[in-house]
């Protein structure tokens, strides 16, 4: 194994990048254009009565589609990575889409708000003899800000025998079948922040070398060759067994309760969405024996949004009783997108991406079974909103036990492509959600970045009872990163940073606490259980702060954690303990971690 740098903070990930990086971006689908279009749209909207919208329709010019006979794949893959490497906080959105059948020597660089996708209803069904490559080259061979994009549903055959997939956070690699070995790490095997695989088989090892931290859920890997912080497997055929903290492996044999994302495929000719079905005490992949099992929704029955559509389009088209396809792009939103039909799907391609403007909230959900949400970007709006993402109004108190509300790759951003705020993020009201995989990220780098300019006191929010996070990762924010009110809650994988960003110890004092919690389960609650956790702080504007936990939850035998971890990054401010005052305080400038294996 080669010499692993010690893994530290985003210091250099997160400041370095700059106006250069920024300016590498696509002027198509701009916020202003996107603004201006939506602000038109509406006016027509008020101005002419509203005909029945359409379901289905062409899928616009930033969704990709190649079949096999495709002319110059590799050439058209390279001008989108190009123009998408370095674009962090730009405005370019695509959606890559491989029709069933055999592509050779590809390689499909992926760079920002990049999704690639099989259209098979089995990741076999379509196989690329090359690679889909994430790397570090634009960052000198740092990994810590490659977020999103992501890989779904498509068989690898790697040219070397070994795919690099070297991400960070909100990349979601899922349903993706490896004949061969997966590298998380980039060339060089600089520092990495990641991640997340779900329903995937990768034949080799899977080999995270830098990886801080990674999360994989009902899968099947042929060994798992090293671990640095915090490596979470549940449902995972081929895991190594529980050994936290040293190694710091945390095994579950199976996932309590999943429902894999929503996906387009092709059948025929014609285009439809595969809802998986809902699973218990899950364990590998859903689709290596036969017809993955779920149901089908025809492209018709749903209204495929174009960047420029307003809130009053999409909720007219939610009012008619069809699903929401958002295709890439930016959207600004007056009002939000209010879901109030059972089992309704909105689905998002390409890191769709949702502004809501003068405060308001982006999506809300009503108290009902069933609905999905999966696949999007919300991007706080300049004016500061009271909550980004509602699900299930306060006070929502309906069964959802046999068909689950799903949250899934939808991920939450305040400030960076410019100032934005919240005061809460993500707030789950719904009993028996499920949040699998999200990174809900108050912005630490890029624009419109400071301690009061994206001020964001909360990032997620658990108010309902039964909710169930798989994948959570939570940074950066004013006060809790998750606070979590509700009973008999679950949490498989946690990942935080305090915010960078304080001024000093005094503005994060929490009554007598020095500072507020990653995750602070309420001292009302007497049930919730979480595994594999870990707070990181790197306090570099006033290294002095101390941070008097990492959690914080009531002392009570219902409420359990298992293997839990603080760091500090370079010495850069301090833990006092792990969970309430248990645990020894972090190692000064060693960047060694702090570790609870049993609470209480």
């Amino acid at each position: 194994m080669p010499h692993l740098p010690t893994p530290l903070s985003r210091l250099s990930r997160r400041r370095v990048l700059g106006a250069a990086a920024t300016a590498a971006v696509l002027p198509a689908l701009g916020a202003a254009t996107a603004s201006a279009a939506s602000t038109a749209q509406a006016a027509s909207d008020a101005a002419t009565p509203r005909e029945a919208l359409a379901g289905g329709g062409d899928l616009g010019p930033n969704v990709i589609v190649f079949d096999p006979s495709t002319p110059g794949i590799q050439a058209k893959l390279d001008e989108i990575f190009e123009q998408q490497e370095s674009a962090q906080f730009g405005t370019g959105r695509y959606q890559l889409l491989f029709k069933p059948g055999t592509y050779n020597g590809l390689n499909a660089q992926l760079g920002f708000y990049t999704s690639i996708s099989g259209l098979g209803l089995s990741p076999d069904d379509t196989t690329i003899n090359g690679d889909v490559t994430v790397d570090a080259g634009w960052f000198n061979g740092n990994a810590t800000q490659n977020f999103w994009r992501s890989a779904e549903n498509l068989a690898l055959v790697p040219v070397n025998g070994t795919n690099r997939w070297a991400v960070a956070q909100a990349a979601p690699f899922r349903r993706m079948h490896v004949r061969g070995g997966l590298n998380l790490s980039p060339d060089g095997y600089g520092w990495a922040s990641g991640g997340y695989i779900a329903d995937s088989r990768i034949d080799g090892s899977v080999g995270p070398y830098s990886q801080q931290q990674w999360y994989t859920r009902d899968s099947s890997v042929g060994g798992w060759l090293n671990a640095v912080w915090n490596m979470v497997f549940s449902g995972v055929e081929g895991a190594p067994a529980q050994s936290f903290p040293d190694p710091p492996y945390t095994t579950l044999d199976t996932t309590p309760v999943s429902r894999e994302k929503p996906f387009l495929y092709l059948d025929g000719a014609d285009y439809k969405v595969f809802l998986p079905e809902k699973r218990t005490n899950a364990r590998g992949t859903t689709w290596g024996n036969g017809t993955p099992r779920g149901t089908s929704l025809p492209l018709d029955q749903f209204y495929v949004a174009k960047p420029g559509d307003s809130a009053a389009t999409l909720n007219a088209a939610l009012g008619q009783g069809l699903h929401l396809l958002l295709t890439p792009g930016v959207y600004h939103l007056d009002t939000p997108v209010q879901v109030d039909r059972a089992g309704t799907v909105v689905l998002g391609l390409g890191y769709a991406t949702l502004v809501p403007d003068g405060g308001a909230t982006a999506v809300k959900v009503a108290d009902v079974d069933g609905v999905r949400l999966a696949g999007f970007l919300v991007d706080a709006g300049t004016v500061n909103s009271a909550t980004l993402i509602e699900v299930g109004p306060q006070g929502a108190a309906a069964d959802h036990s046999a068909d689950p509300i799903t949250v899934q790759d939808v991920f939450v951003r305040i400030g960076g492509a410019g100032a934005g705020k919240a005061t809460t993020s993500m707030v789950i009201n719904a009993r028996h959600t499920i949040v699998d995989h999200t990174w809900v990220w108050r912005a630490d780098h890029g624009d419109g970045v400071g301690w009061e300019t994206n001020r964001a006191d909360y990032g997620v929010v658990v108010n309902g009872d039964d909710v169930l996070a798989t994948g959570l990762f939570v940074e950066h924010f004013n006060k809790y990163d998750v606070q979590w009110n509700g009973e008999r809650g679950r949490t498989i994988f946690f990942q935080n940073e305090k915010a960078y960003d304080a001024p000093n110890q005094a503005a994060i004092q929490n009554g007598n606490t020095k500072g507020f919690a990653a995750y602070k389960v309420a001292d009302s609650v007497t049930t919730h259980e979480g595994w594999g956790l870990g707070s990181y702080c790197y306090y570099n504007v006033d290294p002095t702060i101390v941070q008097g936990h990492g959690f914080a939850a009531p002392n009570t035998p219902g409420v359990k954690f298992h293997d839990l971890l603080v760091v500090s990054l370079g010495g850069q401010g301090q833990y006092e303990h792990v969970v309430n005052d248990i645990g020894a305080a972090t190692s000064g400038t060693s960047t060694v971690p702090s570790t609870v294996v049993s609470y209480p």
